[in-house]
C-alpha cells in the first residue's frame, strides 16, 4: 500500500495537471454578446457553446498548442491559437449575410445558400427570435415564395408553387429526418404535434420538386425542421407567451403558449434532452351563412346550403318524392332540410400538448452518434377536407433510432396516430336532424302539408312556409337537453348513417439511409441512399374500406448523387450536380427521377444556377383506399381491389319501379363510379336543357402516379450591402392527379342506345361519386420570385420579396377536373427592423400582400379576396436575467381576412412573451 498509494496520487496529479482550460467571450462587431455560439477545438469534436452573456469555458485533455474556432449562424467564423493553459480568448465575429448561411437540405450535404444548386429558403435562430408571428411556424409565411394557408389557429398548411388544399400531400415536412405527416390523412397537420420553439435550431424549405433525393412525397416542396443536439446546446430554457386573439365572430379570447427545454451532456459520450410544449386558445370561428352554390341565396330559400351550416346538405326534389296522388300539384323544386350553424357544433377549442425526449450516445467521443428520439403529441383543432372536422384529442407518436456520423446516417422510425374524439361536423348536423326526425318523415310531412295548403287556396310561397313549419315541428334546438343528447350520440358513433365519429389508428414504418463517399474519393462528392416505407391503414371502415381489417402496402426507393467543383480560373468556379432516384410502389411500375444542375460562381459574389429535374408522386392512401360518404358525393379510392370493397344500397324512385320495372332498392359498389358514370357537368346541362344528347360518358381511368418536369434558373448575388436572390421556373405535369365528380345511374348502362341510364338520370335515380383519377389535360405552371435584402440608415434591416405564380390549364375544356391550384398570382412581402435599435432593444415589422385568387377544393369553391397584413414586435434583452421580453401583434391593422374558402376569418393576435436562457 505504501508503494501503490504514491503511484495513484502521482497518476491522479498527472491527470489533473493534463487538463487544459480556456475561458473567453464571443461578441459581434458592435460588442454585443452572441449567446449560443459554437466553440470547438479544430480537428476534434470537443467543444461548448456560449451562455446568454456570450461567455464560455472549455476544458480538454489536449495540451497546447491547438486552434480554437468560434462560429454562429449569421456571422463569419473566427479562430484563435491556444498556446497555454488558462488562456483567455475574446472572439469578435463579423456579421455575415444571408448568402453565407449553411443549408443541408438542397444536396443532403452542408453548403452555403450561395452555392446551393436549387432554390432554398432558410429560417434560422436569428429569424426565429425576431419573428413578428406568435410562433416560429407562423413566421414561415414571411419567407419568399411561401404560402401559409390558415385552416385554424393550430393548423396551418405550408404551400409552395401552388396545387394545394389543406390536405397538402404534395408537400413533405421532416422533423430531424422524420416525416411527421399523419398516417390517417397522409399529410402534415402543421405544427400541431411538431416542434417546441425553444428546441428549434433551424428551418429550411425547398420549393418545387425534390423527388430526386427525397422520394415521392417531396413533389411540390419540402420543409426541414432541425432541433438542438444536447451535446451542443445544454442547459434549461423556457418560454411563456400570453395574449389574446380578437375576432369579430368569436370576440376576445385568451391565448397561452408555453415551451420548456432541458439538455444535459453527462460526459463526452452521453447526452440527453427533453422538451415540452403547451398551447391553448380559441379558434377562428367560421360563421358564414352564404350559400355554397348560389351566393345570392339566403336561409329563406328552399334549397339552401350554407357554407358553415350543416345538415342542410340533405335535400330532395319534392315532386320526385311525392306520391302519385298529389304529384300533379307539387312543384318540381329541390328543398333542403334546415341545418345547424357550425358554432353550435363545436366549442372552437384550439389546444396542443406535445413532448419529446432524446438519448444521444457517442461511444468514441467523436462524430459517430447513436440516438433514440421519442415524440408524442395531442391536440384539438379544426380541419377542412371534404367536410369540416373537429379534430379533438388527436394523438400522434413517433419513435426513431438513428446511427450517424459526418459521412452517413441510418435511421428507422414508426409514426402512429389515433383520432381521439374527432368528428365530422357536417354529419353531426345531418344526424342530429335524423335523430329527431328521419329524412323520409321530414319530406313526407313537407309534401303532405304543401299539398293540403295548396288545395286550401294558399299561394306557392304560403304553402312552402306552412310545409316547412310543419316539417320543422319539434326540431331539436341548440342548448336543449334533446339537442345535447343527440349531439353526444352522433359524435360517439362511427357509422355515418347515424353518427359522425372520426375513427382511426393507422401507422407507417419508415427507414432510410445515406452514405457520402467524399472522405474516400477525391475527384467528386458521391452519395448513395435509399428508403423503405410500409403503411398499415386502420380506420375500422370509417375512412378507408378496411372494415374487415387493416390495409397494408409498401414502397421503396434508392438514389445517388454526384457533385463536382471545377475551378475554371481565379474568378470562375463551376459546380455540377447530378442526381437520380428510382422509386417503386407495390401497386405501380417504378419511376426514375433525375436532376441535373449547374452553378457558376463569378468573383465570389455572384452565382448563376440552372437545373432540370423530374419528380413524381404516388397516389396517396386516400387516393387508393378511401370509401367515405361525404354527403354531396361518395369518395371512392381507385386501387383495383378497392372498387368492390365499397358497397352501398340505394332506394329507387316510384317512376323507376313502375315505368322501368326496377326493384325498390339497388346495391352498387364503387366500381360503378369508374365504369358506369356520366360527367357531373353534363348531368347539370341535361337538367338545364332537357336534352339527353348533352350527356357525356365519364368512366374515369383508375389512378396512376403523377409526374412533373421542372426547369429552373436562378441568381444569387451581392452588390456592396445589397443581396439579391432571384429564381424562375416552369413546371409541366403529366397524369395530373385530382378528384373528378361523376354521376352514376342506379340502372342502365351509360352510352347504351336503350336509354335506360338516361331515364335513371331524369328520374333522379343516381348517385354522385368523387373519383380519384388522372387528367388528360395539359396542366402547366410557371412563376418567378425575387428577394432583396439590405441595410439602410446604418444598422436597419430592410428586405422585400415579390412572387409571381400562374396556372396554365384549359378549364373550359375540362370543367369537371379540379386542379386545386389555390395560389395568388401576385404576392409581395416586406420586413423592416433593427436587432439593436439601442442597447439590448430591437424591433421588427412585417408586411404581406396577397392578390385575390380562386380557391378550389372538395369542401367548396370560391374567391379569396386580396388582403394586406401587418405584423410587428418589439423585444428587450435583459442579460442579468438571461431573458428576452417581447411584445407583438399579428394583423395589426385589424382587417379580418381568410386564405381559403369555408374557413373562419383571421382576426388579430396580441401577445407578450418571456423567454429564458434560449441559446
Amino acid at each position: 500500500m505504501k508503494t501503490i498509494l504514491p503511484l495513484l496520487l502521482l497518476l491522479f496529479c498527472g491527470f489533473s495537471f493534463s487538463q487544459t482550460t480556456i475561458t473567453g467571450t464571443v461578441v459581434d462587431d458592435n460588442s454585443q454578446p452572441i449567446p449560443g455560439a459554437n466553440i470547438i477545438i479544430v480537428g476534434t469534436s470537443t467543444g461548448n457553446i456560449t451562455d446568454f452573456d456570450g461567455n464560455f469555458t472549455l476544458t480538454t485533455n489536449l495540451n497546447p498548442p491547438f486552434t480554437l474556432q468560434a462560429s454562429s449562424v449569421g456571422f463569419e467564423t473566427a479562430t484563435e491559437d491556444i498556446t497555454s493553459n488558462n488562456q483567455k480568448v475574446n472572439f469578435i465575429l463579423k456579421e455575415g449575410n444571408a448568402l453565407d448561411e449553411v443549408v443541408i437540405s438542397a444536396s443532403r450535404t452542408p453548403e452555403r445558400i450561395f452555392e446551393s444548386p436549387v432554390t432554398v429558403e432558410r429560417f434560422g435562430l436569428k429569424q426565429i427570435k425576431n419573428t413578428t408571428s406568435a410562433d416560429f411556424y407562423g413566421g414561415l409565411e414571411n419567407l419568399k415564395g411561401v404560402d401559409v394557408n390558415t385552416n385554424s389557429l393550430t393548423f396551418k398548411s405550408v404551400n409552395t408553387r401552388g396545387f394545394a388544399t389543406f390536405a397538402n400531400n404534395r408537400f413533405m415536412q421532416l422533423v430531424d429526418g422524420m416525416d411527421n405527416s399523419t398516417p390517417a390523412l397522409n399529410f402534415p397537420i402543421g405544427n400541431l404535434v411538431g416542434m417546441t420553439e425553444t428546441d428549434v435550431l433551424s428551418v429550411e424549405l425547398l420549393p418545387g420538386a425534390s423527388s430526386a433525393l427525397y422520394g415521392a412525397n417531396a413533389f411540390n416542396g419540402i420543409l426541414f425542421m432541425r432541433s438542438k443536439n444536447p451535446f451542443d446546446h445544454q442547459g434549461i430554457s423556457a418560454s411563456i407567451k400570453r395574449g389574446i386573439t380578437s375576432q369579430e365572430s368569436a370576440g376576445d379570447n385568451a391565448y397561452t403558449d408555453l415551451s420548456f427545454r432541458a439538455g444535459y451532456k453527462f460526459s463526452e459520450k452521453i447526452a440527453a434532452k427533453i422538451n415540452f410544449g403547451y398551447l391553448k386558445g380559441t379558434d377562428w370561428a367560421a360563421t358564414s351563412e352564404t350559400d355554397k352554390i348560389n351566393p345570392n341565396n339566403t336561409r329563406a330559400n328552399l334549397d339552401y346550403d350554407g357554407i358553415n351550416v350543416y345538415g342542410d346538405e340533405v335535400s330532395a326534389n319534392i315532386r320526385t318524392e311525392a306520391p302519385a296522388s298529389v304529384k300533379g300539384i307539387i312543384p318540381d323544386v329541390v328543398v333542403s332540410r334546415t341545418g345547424y350553424n357550425e358554432r353550435d357544433l363545436t366549442n372552437y377549442n384550439a389546444e396542443s400538448i406535445k413532448s419529446d425526449w432524446g438519448l444521444y450516445y457517442r461511444p468514441w467521443e467523436n462524430d459517430f452518434e447513436v440516438s433514440y428520439v421519442g415524440k408524442i403529441g395531442t391536440g384539438s383543432t379544426i380541419y377542412q377536407g371534404t367536410n369540416r372536422y373537429n379534430i379533438a384529442n388527436f394523438f400522434q407518436q413517433q419513435h426513431k433510432l438513428e446511427f450517424k456520423n459526418d459521412n452517413f446516417f441510418l435511421r428507422g422510425y414508426v409514426v402512429t396516430d389515433k383520432a381521439g374524439d374527432s368528428y365530422d361536423m357536417v354529419f353531426t348536423g345531418i344526424n342530429i336532424n335524423r335523430a329527431w326526425k328521419s329524412d323520409e318523415q321530414w319530406f313526407e310531412e313537407y309534401i303532405g302539408t304543401y299539398a293540403e295548403a295548396t288545395l286550401g287556396g294558399a299561394t306557392e310561397a304560403e304553402s312552402h312556409a306552412a310545409a316547412r313549419a310543419q316539417a320543422e315541428s319539434g326540431r331539436y334546438l341548440p342548448g336543449t337537453p334533446e339537442y345535447q343528447a343527440a349531439f353526444n350520440r352522433s359524435i360517439n358513433d362511427p357509422d355515418l348513417s347515424t353518427g359522425s365519429k372520426f375513427q382511426d389508428a393507422s401507422k407507417y414504418y419508415h427507414s432510410d439511409a445515406n452514405y457520402n463517399f467524399s472522405h474516400l474519393i477525391d475527384f467528386a462528392e458521391i452519395q448513395v441512399g435509399g428508403s423503405y416505407r410500409r403503411y398499415s391503414l386502420n380506420s375500422s371502415g370509417t375512412i378507408y374500406t378496411d372494415l374487415e381489417g387493416p390495409i397494408d402496402y409498401s414502397e421503396f426507393g434508392i438514389y445517388t448523387q454526384i457533385q463536382k467543383n471545377l475551378e475554371l480560373n481565379d474568378d470562375l468556379e463551376l459546380k455540377l450536380t447530378g442526381s437520380v432516384r428510382y422509386d417503386k410502389s407495390q401497386f405501380f411500375d417504378g419511376f426514375f427521377s433525375p436532376r441535373i444542375s449547374a452553378g457558376l460562381t463569378v468573383n465570389q459574389n455572384h452565382n448563376i444556377r440552372a437545373s432540370v429535374q423530374t419528380g413524381f408522386r404516388n397516389p396517396t392512401t386516400q387516393d387508393l383506399f378511401i370509401g367515405l360518404d361525404a354527403g354531396r358525393a361518395i369518395l371512392v379510392g381507385s386501387a383495383p381491389e378497392n372498387l368492390d370493397r365499397y358497397v352501398r344500397t340505394f332506394n329507387v324512385s316510384d317512376e323507376g319501379q313502375i315505368a322501368f320495372g326496377q326493384d325498390a332498392t339497388v346495391t352498387q359498389t364503387g366500381r360503378v363510379a369508374y365504369e358506369n358514370s356520366y360527367t357531373a357537368s353534363s348531368v347539370q346541362a341535361l337538367s338545364d336543357t332537357g336534352n339527353p344528347a348533352v350527356l357525356e360518358v365519364s368512366n374515369p381511368d383508375i389512378i396512376k402516379p403523377e409526374q412533373v418536369s421542372s426547369a429552373e434558373i436562378g441568381y444569387r448575388g451581392k452588390f456592396k450591402n445589397l443581396i439579391v436572390d432571384f429564381s424562375t421556373y416552369y413546371n409541366k405535369y403529366k397524369d395530373f392527379i385530382s378528384q373528378e365528380v361523376v354521376i352514376s345511374p342506379y340502372y342502365g348502362t351509360v352510352g347504351s342506345p336503350d336509354g335506360l341510364a338516361v331515364a335513371a338520370i331524369a328520374n333522379k335515380d343516381f348517385q354522385a361519386y368523387s373519383t380519384y383519377t388522372n387528367s388528360e389535360a395539359d396542366v402547366n405552371s410557371y412563376g418567378a420570385s425575387i428577394g432583396l435584402t439590405t441595410k439602410v440608415f446604418g444598422d436597419f434591416d430592410l428586405s422585400g420579396s415579390y412572387t409571381y405564380a400562374k396556372l396554365d390549364f384549359d378549364r373550359n375544356k375540362y370543367p369537371d377536373f379540379a386542379t386545386n391550384f389555390n395560389t395568388p398570382e401576385h404576392k409581395f412581402k416586406a420586413s423592416f427592423g433593427n436587432t439593436e435599435l439601442f442597447k439590448n432593444f430591437g424591433f421588427n415589422v412585417n408586411y404581406r400582400f396577397s392578390d385575390d385568387y380562386f380557391w378550389e377544393a372538395t369542401f367548396g369553391n370560391g374567391l379569396v379576396p386580396e388582403y394586406h397584413v401587418v405584423d410587428a414586435q418589439i423585444n428587450l434583452r435583459v442579460p442579468s436575467f438571461k431573458s428576452t421580453f417581447k411584445a407583438g401583434a399579428t394583423n395589426l391593422l385589424g382587417d379580418e381576412y381568410f386564405t381559403a374558402f369555408g374557413t373562419g376569418f383571421i382576426g388579430s393576435m396580441y401577445y407578450v412573451s418571456w423567454t429564458i436562457n434560449n441559446l
